[in-house]
């Protein structure tokens, strides 16, 4: 039996059964191994997985006891939206966790993602709304809150971040979560935070964009205790220039005692070029950082890799926005499946394929779909 295996079943085996039918045909580590590996070749449903495991019957047998065949959708469909996702999720992240590998100093970003089809109109349920906390350089999903609207990311991301180890890390948020409360949580995890101001916060927003505008309009000129940094990215038909100012001379800023651990006030401003248009963005932010334009330019950067490299592919390529999964836990416990797969996905490095060319590929290659289950893939 491959070492992978092995590992599954230790992180999962501590999974309590919502089943109570003392005849159930099949194991719940069997099912449970079968939704993720299914995920990973590429499954979008409950159907696609019952598919998959009879295409793969002969494989999953192979280290699975599957005693009476393979389950079928309903089946497996039963157990996930019954199933505690808290739970699920703890061992998810205990497998995720293993497969970390350390960084000088890792950047987590955090943000939320609704999943647009899970309401249920009938039942008066909303869409599920998630908080994720995602590792920029290591691309993992390092935990998730679930919420009901998205206004209530204020209290959830406190919830998130207590559960993280947080120590020695730069916390990114963006301007739902620049809030007090939110900043003196990480500080007293251990981590620094860069924080995005916008227009929730009046009177503060007005005094830092004020000071920014009056620095830009005399080119500088006088501002001792300031960093700069430029930075140039080019892909994808897109060219972007990020300038980076920051400011540890806080004297003029109103309130900044409130703040815990604030150390600099920090201006990016990004052209992005995308064929002959032209974009312009100007962005503010608190931090308990020192004022180091190129540490805090490259941490803003990365805090959009939530986006780019998490929801934007769970919606392209798992079609998680497409996806009318909704009943009781299943949305919640899907959509760590999905997560899963994509982090396995992204640790390969046995090619450089897109993620739908590696979930294509792990469909037909048993071989493949072990490595990548094994998250260390061309390592």
């Amino acid at each position: 039996m491959p070492d992978q295996e092995l590992s599954l079943a230790h992180h999962f085996a501590g999974l309590t059964d919502p089943r109570v039918d003392r005849t159930k045909l099949h194991g719940l580590l069997d099912i449970v191994t079968i939704a993720i590996c299914a995920v990973v070749a590429g499954a979008d449903s409950w159907d696609h997985i019952e598919q998959f495991a009879r295409a793969k019957h002969a494989w999953l047998k192979s280290f699975l006891s599957l005693p009476n065949g393979v389950p079928s959708h309903d089946t497996i469909a039963r157990v996930f939206a019954r199933l505690d996702p808290d739970q699920f999720q703890r061992c998810f992240l205990g497998w995720i966790g293993a497969l970390q590998e350390a960084t000088d100093r890792r950047v987590i970003a955090i943000d939320g993602k609704t999943l647009r089809r899970s309401f249920d109109r009938a039942k008066g349920k909303s869409a599920l709304h998630l908080v994720h906390a995602w590792a920029t350089a290591n691309h993992l999903l390092l935990g998730q809150v679930a919420v009901d609207e998205k206004s209530n990311e204020i209290t959830a991301i406190p919830e998130l971040l207590k559960v993280l180890e947080l120590s020695g890390a730069i916390v990114t948020i963006d301007a739902m979560g620049c809030q007090k409360e939110i900043a003196r949580t990480i500080r007293d995890e251990g981590a620094d935070y860069l924080l995005a101001l916008k227009a929730n916060h009046e009177h503060l927003y007005e005094q830092v964009k004020a000071f920014w505008e009056e620095a830009y309009r005399r080119g500088f000129k006088g501002y001792e205790v300031m960093s700069y940094h430029r930075q140039w990215n080019e892909g994808h038909g897109r060219f972007e220039a990020r300038r980076c100012w920051a400011t540890s001379d806080l004297s003029w800023l109103v309130g900044r005692g409130e703040w815990e651990g604030l150390r600099s006030v920090v201006f990016v401003e990004s052209e992005r070029f995308v064929g002959e248009s032209l974009a312009v963005e100007e962005r503010y932010y608190l931090s308990s950082l020192p004022a180091d334009a190129e540490l805090l330019n490259e941490a803003a950067r990365s805090h959009w890799a939530v986006e780019n490299s998490l929801h934007w592919v769970l919606d392209v390529t798992f079609h998680e926005d497409a996806s009318r999964i909704r009943k009781e836990n299943a949305p919640e416990n899907f959509g760590l499946l999905r997560r899963l797969a994509l982090c396995l996905l992204k640790r390969d490095r046995s090619s450089k394929g897109s993620i739908k060319g590696k979930r294509l590929r792990a469909s037909w290659d048993e071989d493949y779909l072990l490595q990548v289950l094994c998250g260390n893939a061309g390592n």
